[in-house]
């Protein structure tokens, strides 16, 4: 059965035009779930990682920091559309700050810092199939953008795998719902398959910043990437101290040979749940910010024959996400930063929390809309100067206000003002006036009540 079922699953990517190492790819870890493994990694294999070096800690060779600058490349991972908040495109193309997408920001922050640091400084974007067009054409009206560098390259797909007889699902009503992406660990992989990999080195590129399209607190940090050249360090993750509303999410640890892993949630046991969100006891958390000397990469790959080998995510799904009822089907991931315990020498560093600022759901959307934010005068996404309290939490009602055209609707006028607010609870079906102020720590609940409008300039506090 599982050689039918490889079989079956490597003639489908080559049928549909993928590359061979996107094929070893699927081998690989195809023969990883008929063995039976889960991509665990258990509580007992660990160890917690009790400090890092800060950037204000690093010994930076101002001189070799200068001369990496100009063989630096901006990477970010742009294939998400967003259907978790109810979008059809592109994520990257929503509204996101001042009348600007994330994409517009990006190219912003790009653009800036080139002319404020003199290097070349591509950006490139790693696109789905489902953002490519609409992404490019949004690019386009920035005409300095690109250098010497293609602008984008495609990720890979493979097939989502029936979890009942582990052969390749088939879903004739929506055929694409048979393929997923293999998590965003695929970005090593897509990098070779794609050329991207080759045309870099060949325009004497070295050093790629990774992160995501959705967390604009992630722009290149000269500081960092001096370290690396001066250190010789061949991977770099950036990492953030876990507070209480991180605890559900991966963490740092070390594993017994001294490497340094990551750990997520779907890699964690039920009996280790405790341990896992122990914020104390493992301390830091991957932004998905990271540094990659490509030079490595290269050899990495050449030495592991085409497959990088990243500890596998076993993700149990339906084959149809919006229909419960549908095959449940395995989708065989991994994650960019566990590479981490792929480089020798790979190193993290503890990074303000300002430098991660994601956009996963409506909540994340309402706080960078607010004044709570402003884009400085270097176009980076920043707490206002004027907020003086700590983090701000979000959290509206999800029947209201998950999907975008729900929360558009709520939010005729904009955001209300947050910059005086610790926290935003909104329960039922709320529509804001123009010029609300929130003040401290916010409960609105009007569950039951239907549509209730909160008026024009109102004050809400308590």
């Amino acid at each position: 059965m599982s050689d039918a079922g490889l079989r079956a699953g490597e003639t489908k990517m080559r049928e549909a035009g993928l590359a061979q190492e996107a094929v070893a790819y699927f081998r690989h870890y195809y023969g990883q779930l008929v063995a039976g493994e889960e991509g665990v990694v258990r509580e007992s294999e660990i160890e917690p990682v009790e400090d890092l070096p800060t950037i204000g800690d690093l010994e930076i060779d101002e001189a070799a920091g200068r001369e990496a600058l100009d063989r630096a490349v901006i990477l970010k991972l742009n294939g998400g559309q967003g259907t978790s908040m109810g979008l059809e495109r592109a994520k990257s193309l929503l509204e996101v700050k001042d009348g600007l997408t994330f994409l517009d920001v990006i190219a912003q922050q790009t653009i800036e810092l080139r002319h404020r640091e003199g290097a070349r400084l591509p950006l490139v974007l790693m696109n789905s199939f489902y953002t490519r067009e609409d992404s490019l054409a949004a690019l386009s009206r920035y005409e300095e953008l690109p250098v010497d560098v293609s602008l984008d390259f495609l990720q890979n797909r493979i097939p989502k795998v029936r979890a009942d007889d582990l052969q390749p699902v088939s879903w004739p009503a929506n055929p694409g719902l048979e393929w997923c992406p293999p998590g965003h660990g695929d970005v090593y992989t897509a990098l070779v398959t794609s050329g991207m990999l080759d045309e870099l080195l060949t325009r004497g590129y070295t050093y790629l910043f990774i992160s995501n399209s959705d967390n604009l607190g992630a722009v290149l940090e000269p500081r960092i990437l001096a370290w690396m050249a001066a250190e010789d360090i061949p991977f770099v993750s950036e990492q953030c101290l876990r507070t209480e509303a991180d605890r559900k999410g991966g963490h740092l640890a070390r594993s017994r040979d001294g490497r340094l892993v990551l750990r997520e949630t779907a890699q964690t046991r039920h009996e280790d749940k405790a341990s896992f969100e122990d914020v104390e006891r493992h301390r830091f958390f991957n932004t998905n910010n990271l540094w990659v000397d490509i030079r490595v990469l290269r050899e990495v790959f050449e030495r592991r024959e085409g497959v990088l080998g990243l500890p596998m995510i076993r993700n149990r799904k339906t084959v149809d996400p919006a229909d419960s009822s549908s095959p449940a089907v395995y989708q065989l991931e991994t994650a960019m930063g566990a590479a981490l315990g792929v480089f020798e020498r790979a190193r993290a560093v503890l990074v303000p929390r300002g430098r991660f600022t994601p956009v996963k759901t409506t909540n994340d959307l309402l706080g960078l809309r607010s004044d709570a934010y402003v884009i400085d005068e270097r176009r980076q996404v920043v707490v206002s100067p004027e907020r003086t309290r700590g983090p701000l939490f979000v959290d509206l009602d999800p029947d209201s206000y998950r999907h975008l055209p729900g929360f558009e609707e709520r939010f005729p006028h904009g955001a209300p003002s947050l910059v005086d607010c610790d926290r935003l609870t909104v329960r039922g079906d709320v529509e804001f006036g123009r010029g609300v102020v929130a003040h401290g720590r916010v409960e609105i609940d009007r569950r039951g009540d239907g549509r209730t409008r909160i008026a024009d300039g109102a004050v809400l506090e308590g």
